[in-house]
């Protein structure tokens, strides 16, 4: 097990992390200010739907349009947890994007792409080309769900959630809490609450993110989270309970507030060359 030493600033003890591999980079740098087994290649499930969002955006998704969830939705969605999105009805695409980045809908990614103009495995080959084009070497797609392969890193996988939350629309609806779509016509109304729970239990200033499971991937959960002002993003992979990566969020979160928060605010959030973690 591989875990970074303290920042010479950052003063105490690390955080005792479960999960099999975490990390933490500053936002705005992409500096490293925690890390345990970063860089090893693991499942990474539903996690993988940050990659959907990002494809079906850049592909010029119609958010006011309307898709309907079909046959090919459900069954590219078998194997996963319920869904809620009935096969026939009709949703505007940006509640598609709310189910799928809210509450993991798995029936939501193919229905995205068809309504961007791909079919299920032109969108894998886009989820590919942003990994490429983001230098994410370790990061590679055969499934759109999540639920059948896909494999990251940590490390590329808090990069991937930086590169995600620059984009407002994707930022404010892994920031909702909960959400309600309706169906075309009204017929069916659906409630969802966020998957995330550091984000609903508003403990830290959290900017949001998406989680994750199946048996070869574990429970994983990558955030958005400020402190002091400054952001940083994070990934908790392959833990073993579906609290642990919460519980592990909640240790980080404590010691960036105490050790880490005030050193970037005092330094206007600039860590000097000297202070970079080794």
């Amino acid at each position: 097990m591989s875990l970074t030493s303290a920042p010479s600033w950052a003063g105490g003890e690390l955080p005792q992390v479960k999960s099999a591999s975490a990390v933490v980079l500053d936002a705005s740098t992409g500096t490293e200010l925690f890390g345990k087994d970063a860089d090893q290649v693991r499942s990474i499930a539903s996690t993988t739907k940050i990659f959907v969002a990002m494809a079906v955006r850049e592909h010029e998704l119609d958010l006011e349009g309307w898709t309907e969830v079909t046959k090919g939705d459900a069954h590219e969605a078998r194997g996963g947890s319920r869904t809620r999105l009935a096969v026939g009805d009709k949703f505007r695409n940006q509640d598609l994007l709310r189910a799928m980045l809210i509450a993991s809908d798995n029936r939501a990614p193919t229905a995205l792409a068809r309504a961007a103009g791909m079919d299920r495995d032109e969108l894998v080959a886009a989820m590919n080309k942003i990994a490429k084009r983001l230098k994410l070497a370790k990061t590679k797609f055969s499934d759109p769900t999540g639920l059948r392969g896909n494999v990251s890193t940590a490390r590329e996988m808090a990069l991937a959630l930086r590169t995600a939350l620059e984009d407002d629309v994707l930022r404010k609806i892994m920031a909702d809490p909960a959400e309600t779509i309706v169906a075309q016509g009204g017929k069916h109304r659906i409630e969802y609450s966020s998957t995330n729970r550091a984000l609903v239990a508003k403990t830290y200033d959290v900017i949001g993110g998406k989680t994750g499971y199946t048996e070869a991937a574990g429970y994983c959960f990558i955030t958005g989270a400020r402190f002091a002002g400054k952001e940083v993003v994070m990934a908790f992979l392959k833990a073993e309970g579906k609290d642990t990566r919460f519980a592990d969020f909640n240790r980080v979160a404590e010691w960036m507030s105490n050790r880490i928060a005030p050193v970037l605010s005092s330094k206007s959030g600039t860590l000097l060359e000297n202070d970079r973690p080794k």
